[in-house]
């Protein structure tokens, strides 16, 4: 059963009432945010610029959901197409509902578009070092860490190093 679906302008309220719980507990692992970030205005148009770039074929903005319950959100962006075939998978889920499944399911789900119907050769996946939940993600569908990039994103206020992922299709 598919975990994920495509974001609409409609989940901007639950999105901003999950980010809003999760705010103090999500702060380690988040650039700096102010106010405004979490506000259902600032998540309708966050989600406005995401479903504009879905329509150029640059990003794919999907909600993770457990029934109608909106539960994190998971992306794939910077698709590039050409010679490389790629794009990049960023996830978050919301901490009452993390452990459960919901992280691995929806990457599963993100690995079945982009390799199946996107036809994409290459995801790859950037993770902070200690960010094990996020990895044990990761490692469950198949990714392998193939680096460290250092000072890669000013998270928590401090660039800070990050362990790098990768997956290939069997897609020629």
């Amino acid at each position: 059963m598919p975990r994920t679906r495509v974001a609409t302008p409609d989940d901007a309220p639950a999105l901003a009432a999950l980010l809003t719980e999760s705010r103090e507990a999500f702060e380690p692992w988040e650039p700096l945010r102010d106010d405004e970030y979490f506000t259902v205005e600032k998540q309708q148009s966050l989600l406005a610029d995401a479903l504009a770039a879905y329509g150029q074929g640059l990003t794919v903005p999907l909600v993770i959901v457990d029934g109608a319950t909106v539960v994190g959100r998971i992306t794939l962006n910077g698709v590039t197409r050409g010679a490389l075939q790629s794009a990049s998978l960023g996830y978050w889920v919301g901490p009452r509902f993390q452990g459960r499944g919901f992280a691995t399911a929806a990457v599963a789900d993100a690995i079945g578009l982009a390799f199946g119907e996107m036809r994409l050769h290459r995801l790859q996946a950037e993770t902070l070092l200690n960010n094990v939940g996020s990895q044990q993600a990761l490692l469950r569908n198949g990714f392998r860490p193939y680096g460290v990039a250092p000072s890669y994103l000013k998270i928590a206020g401090r660039w800070q190093d990050f362990v790098l992922f990768h997956l290939f299709s069997g897609n020629e």
